[in-house]
């Protein structure tokens, strides 16, 4: 069983920043091998991929947060960050944190609340 634990969330107002951080449980020869990624889902809607970061350190994006988030991954920490930047109120979310490990389990985080305000 692996844990995620998000953190980082809260309430900002539009134009400002966040840093999400997600800590995984897994061992550090795992965690490098393991993709991981975002997710966020808002009221009424369906989860959906904000960033993925893949062990070998590729990374993609939704198109709504293209330019504005950065994915990155701390292998000596086992940890996962998004940086949030210019955020907008359609960024308001709850935001999980999830991993593929190599042999295909998936796991997800508890989530954290993003609130962006006009």
């Amino acid at each position: 069983q692996v844990q995620l634990v998000e953190s980082g969330g809260g309430a900002v107002q539009a134009g400002g920043s966040l840093r999400l951080s997600c800590a995984a449980s897994t061992s550090g020869i795992i965690f490098r091998l393991s993709n991981m990624g975002w997710y966020r889902q808002a009221p009424g809607k369906q989860r959906e991929l904000v960033a993925g970061i893949t062990g070998g350190g590729r990374t993609d994006y939704g198109d709504s947060v293209k330019g504005r988030f950065t994915i990155s991954r701390d292998n000596t920490k086992n940890t996962v960050y998004l940086q949030m930047n210019s955020l907008k109120p359609e960024d308001t979310a709850v935001y999980y944190c999830n991993t593929a490990l190599p042999r295909g389990e998936v796991y997800w985080g508890q989530g954290t609340q993003v609130t962006v305000s006009s």
